[in-house]
């Protein structure tokens, strides 16, 4: 049986909702983040070294990061679906997009988030200071990444209504979070991304992505 180490209000939910779509049996055994800190419990490092989420264990075998834990079980479990064939074009936009959410798109989403709350961890009288110099790394470099790679995503999501062409893959799911994330943090609206969220209302309507939202409790992206 597979254990997904699942902690609230993280990528682990993408796992969850894989899972549902290939219709294969799992628990989840669940992980609060610290109320103050918003990090993970230490707990988790009992299962993987890092102690980070998303992790599963199966049988045996732990596997830790979204990426590879997405072509672990497409490949032990997906008997041909959710990702396109080998050797097609379609396959090397599959594996291009499953690796492009982390590599690429995550970076400066999560260097917003940080520099977002710099200054409420700064001392009291350096807080001014300390947000004047975020607030200018924030319009001189974090946005413009930002605006960059979701115009980016916006002009392939009208090439095809999913990322790896005209079929839904696991590089949808994989891909969901950042897109998520971009919206629910204001640096998008439906009006100057319509594929985009056009995108967001799909995924959002799938079943198995609504059972998933079922099985691992409230979700909210952190901001």
């Amino acid at each position: 049986m597979i254990i997904v180490h699942h902690l609230n209000n993280s990528r682990s939910q993408r796992v969850l909702w894989l899972l549902e779509e290939l219709g294969v049996p799992y628990q989840v055994k669940r992980y609060e983040r610290d109320a103050k800190t918003m990090l993970a419990p230490a707990s988790l490092r009992a299962v993987h070294p890092l102690g980070k989420s998303p992790v599963i264990s199966d049988g045996d075998i732990v596997v830790a990061e979204s990426g590879a834990i997405i072509e672990y079980l497409v490949g032990k479990y997906g008997q041909g679906r959710l990702r396109p064939a080998e050797g097609t074009p379609d396959r090397l936009r599959y594996t291009y997009w499953l690796h492009y959410a982390e590599g690429s798109a995550m970076p400066p989403l999560v260097m917003s988030l940080v520099f977002h709350k710099m200054p409420q961890g700064a001392p009291l009288l350096l807080r001014p200071l300390v947000g004047v110099i975020a607030g200018k790394v924030m319009d001189a470099f974090i946005k413009p990444q930002i605006r960059n790679h979701f115009t980016y995503i916006e002009n392939e999501l009208g090439k095809s209504p999913w990322f790896a062409g005209e079929q839904f893959s696991a590089a949808d799911i994989q891909m969901s979070f950042p897109l998520e994330a971009a919206a629910a943090g204001g640096g998008l609206d439906g009006k100057g991304s319509p594929h985009l969220f056009a995108f967001l209302s799909r995924i959002h309507a799938r079943p198995a992505y609504q059972q998933a939202l079922e099985k691992g409790g409230p979700f909210e992206i952190l901001r």
